[in-house]
């Protein structure tokens, strides 16, 4: 395996879980609550926000130089997805895990 620093170690890990928290929120929390959170604007931001942060996990883990494009991404719709979740409430573990991941993918992209 190549060499990963220990920020990018974290980066991966950052969004795993965040992937993980999202995707299970989405199908777990949002499916059973309805209502707002439901909502498709909400529920493919939920999805995009899942998938972005396996993508940049992956993209890391793969070792390309690509990763800098996908964290970008990833930290924006982090940023995106915590914002909503945190307007409909209810929802805090999504809100600070999109948020840590965020900041960790803001680093890798600098």
């Amino acid at each position: 395996m190549h060499h990963m620093s220990p920020e990018m170690k974290a980066c991966v890990n950052e969004c795993l879980a965040c992937y993980s928290e999202c995707l299970s929120m989405a199908m777990g929390h949002c499916l059973e609550t309805g209502g707002k959170h439901t909502e498709p604007t909400h529920f493919k931001l939920m999805m995009a926000c899942a998938e972005i942060c396996r993508t940049s996990a992956h993209f890391m883990l793969i070792g390309t130089e690509h990763h800098r494009h996908t964290c970008r991404e990833c930290a924006e719709i982090c940023r995106q997805c915590a914002q909503d979740c945190e307007r409909l409430g209810d929802m805090q573990s999504c809100v600070d895990v999109c948020r840590k991941c965020a900041e960790s993918c803001e680093r890798m992209a600098a």
